[in-house]
């Protein structure tokens, strides 16, 4: 499966005093519906090793709709680069704004944890033409430095 919605009602004990979720809630969904796009798709265990320009559009609120989408966006040897997208809002106007968004990047491990092979996955529309070529330029411009 190249793509998943995780779908919620944000209860009270996922925010703070003032009712807004905490900004690390957030990050902890967005890489839920990432590792869960990047199981399927493996069909193996994953382990996150790169999140990359997490943006926070406005804060969530308790009680709103949550919607994360996690889409691939393009594979390597054992990895794959999946952008997510949180949408959230009101349920009585059924509007949902994003809410953020970041590319996660997670590795296909076998059952010793070390790295193993994923099927490629090939965009053949042009939007997903399009979300390939952004997250690829969005990786290359923020990865860090080779480990040694």
């Amino acid at each position: 499966m190249a793509s998943i919605t995780l779908r919620f009602l944000v209860e009270p004990g996922s925010a703070g005093p003032s009712g807004l979720v905490h900004g690390g809630t957030v990050m902890k969904w967005l890489d839920d519906a990432g590792h869960a796009c990047a199981t399927t798709w493996a069909r193996s265990a994953c382990r996150t090793v790169y999140v990359s320009s997490i943006r926070f559009h406005r804060s969530v609120k308790v009680g709103e709709l949550v919607e994360v989408r996690a889409r691939m966006a393009f594979t390597g040897e054992t990895n794959m680069n999946i952008t997510v997208d949180l949408h959230s809002g009101d349920l009585k106007d059924g509007r949902l704004d994003k809410t953020a968004e970041c590319l996660v990047v997670l590795v296909a491990v076998d059952a010793n944890g070390n790295p193993m092979p994923v099927d490629r996955w090939t965009p053949e529309t042009p939007g997903e033409m399009a979300l390939a070529s952004s997250a690829r330029a969005q990786f290359d411009s923020t990865r860090p430095a080779p480990l040694e």
